[in-house]
């Protein structure tokens, strides 16, 4: 790398997980080899090959427009709701292939759950926001459903705030409590892996440090990708970092790392702010 790498600081707070080298740490949750993806004839991701481990949290970072959602939303077959989309390559979830044609999409992102940039509460009670997945997926009993909707808002550290209002409306929250409500809804299916595509780009600083702790609560028990612009967020919340340029993952390592010893002069000029 040629000359000398500017000061810029960061922040790094990584949790257990990141440290562990145990057998069960470095299990494989995702794999994606070759894979291609194309809008109609644009070709928006180039020869894509990551593993991703499980109980960890992956930040995806890179410039506006460089592929980073349109990724993110292959490993739950988003993508497939707009017209002309289409792949090649391979992605593995527990080492099934997620778009084999007999594989079933509902169970699929019932694994994969996803959380949005912009919060989105359906119009109904904070209960009936969470209990909405499990009913999909065929749950009625009440008590079950007061079970699961107690944990999954515990879970997403909202349920103190909230228990003795449950059939609030749930647009009635305040910006970061939605989201948290979008959580818990997400995790109320029983997910194993959570994808969070600009999580907390839309909240004040308050509600943002909720989020990122909320994050490195999660990691014990679920895989995490986030998508973020935030920088300093990548290197709070995660465990790897993965950037990308024009469509190719430029560089991928271990957060410390990629941020103060980036192997590629792009991953060093981004994050020190020559471009992007």
């Amino acid at each position: 790398m040629a000359g000398a790498m500017p000061k810029f600081e960061f922040s790094f707070k990584q949790g257990e997980n990141a440290a562990a080298t145990s057998a069960d740490a470095l299990q494989t949750a995702v794999s994606v080899s070759g894979l291609n993806f194309f809008y109609g004839t644009r070709q928006v991701l180039h020869d894509i090959g990551i593993e991703i481990h499980r109980n960890r949290v992956l930040a995806l970072i890179g410039p506006s427009g460089c592929g980073k959602s349109t990724f993110l939303r292959t490993l739950n077959r988003m993508n497939d709701t707009i017209e002309g989309a289409r792949h090649s390559g391979q992605v593995l979830i527990d080492g099934e292939n997620i778009y084999a044609p007999t594989l079933d999409v509902v169970a699929l992102r019932k694994k994969v759950g996803m959380v949005f940039q912009k919060s989105n509460p359906f119009p109904k009670s904070i209960f009936d926001n969470v209990a909405f997945g499990p009913r999909l997926h065929g749950v009625r009993d009440r008590s079950k459903l007061a079970e699961i909707v107690e944990r999954s808002l515990s879970q997403a550290d909202l349920w103190t705030e909230v228990k003795d209002r449950l059939t609030a409306n749930g647009t009635d929250l305040s910006g970061g409590q939605q989201q948290r409500l979008c959580i818990a809804r997400a995790l109320a299916v029983g997910p194993q892996i959570l994808l969070m595509d600009e999580p907390a780009s839309a909240l004040d600083p308050r509600s943002t440090a909720k989020i990122e702790e909320l994050i490195h609560q999660l990691r014990a028990n679920y895989t995490i990708i986030i998508v973020t612009h935030n920088m300093q967020q990548a290197a709070r919340v995660s465990d790897v970092t993965a950037f990308f340029f024009e469509g190719r993952l430029v560089e991928l390592g271990e957060t410390p790392e990629l941020f103060t010893k980036p192997m590629e002069r792009q991953t060093e000029e981004y994050i020190t702010g020559r471009f992007g």
